[in-house]
């Protein structure tokens, strides 16, 4: 494993995705004040300079749709000229769509796929050669969700475990270069995402009803703070909590588990999914949540519109 040297990341350059809110932002702050120039990319432009104008001089927005070759390119082209390389990438967007398979919205499924898992690999690829340069680091934001695999999850649980692979993989291939990559793991999180998940009419009850600490949602300060650690130790893992590290160990069992331990509350989240599609509609019940879905989902009918 590399190492920063006796300064920490003080004057290092630090992109992150999907920084305009939640856990992006509240990383970046913690870096900026470290001292590290952060360089915030993203959708919602607004809010991602308001982000960006909270950590301070050193830190610049750049809006980009972490699914588009060419605004991912942009930004990284402009990012690089701006700070003269990059020491750290930080592939963190992501979005979570509500709905069983079944009869989830299609486009929302696809949406979740494009933006967690090809989101994340056309962000690496676009950063690793300036990451290459410097001999910095990589960190794939995975989730718990990606260990446990839990039902009307499958979009975003199929997703993050491909994340987590691709991070895998990746470290295995840019070790002898002298970068290293984290994979990170993430319970429930106090983020806009989830409180807008936990507002669905079936969804939110489902979540609530998952057995022991699956269940509890976690601050967001702390998951801020263990990604400013990470990237300071230039962690392999990182999980908040804790408890999700030992799962990490055990994860080949837990389907089984989750399935067997969630049956009864599944078949009523179903039935009750299929009676709210029926009344909203399955592109109103699957939309994706939080105003980050909201901005993703944005970017993507302006996609199809063009």
């Amino acid at each position: 494993m590399g190492t920063w040297g006796p300064q920490g990341i003080s004057g290092k350059v630090v992109v992150i995705t999907g920084a305009a809110r939640g856990i992006g932002a509240d990383a970046a702050r913690r870096l900026a004040r470290r001292g590290a120039k952060v360089a915030l990319v993203g959708l919602e432009p607004e809010e991602l300079r308001k982000t960006a104008e909270s950590c301070g001089p050193d830190a610049t927005a750049w809006d980009a749709d972490v699914t588009s070759w060419e605004q991912l390119g942009t930004a990284i082209d402009g990012i690089v000229a701006h700070y003269g390389g990059i020491d750290v990438v930080v592939a963190n967007a992501g979005v979570a769509p509500t709905g069983f398979i079944r009869n989830i919205d299609p486009a929302a499924f696809e949406r979740t796929v494009e933006i967690n898992l090809l989101g994340v690999w056309r962000t690496v690829r676009t950063a690793l050669p300036h990451v290459i340069e410097r001999k910095g680091y990589v960190l794939v934001v995975s989730s718990a969700a990606a260990l446990i695999h839990p039902p009307a999850l499958a979009a975003y649980t199929a997703s993050k475990a491909g994340a987590e692979a691709f991070g895998d993989s990746l470290r295995a291939e840019v070790k002898h270069l002298g970068v290293d990559v984290g994979v990170a793991y993430f319970s429930w999180i106090k983020t806009d995402l989830v409180t807008s998940a936990d507002a669905h009419p079936v969804l939110g009850k489902f979540r609530k009803s998952a057995p022991g600490p699956a269940s509890r949602v976690y601050p967001l300060e702390k998951v801020g703070l263990a990604v400013a650690d990470g990237i300071a130790h230039r962690s392999r893992v990182i999980c908040v909590p804790t408890w999700v590290n030992h799962l990490r160990r055990i994860h080949g069992m837990l389907p089984s588990l989750v399935e067997k331990a969630n049956a009864r509350a599944t078949a009523r989240a179903d039935r009750e999914m299929v009676a709210d599609i029926e009344k909203r509609g399955a592109q109103a019940a699957s939309r994706l949540t939080g105003p980050g879905g909201e901005a993703a989902q944005s970017a993507s009918d302006r996609s199809a519109g063009s």
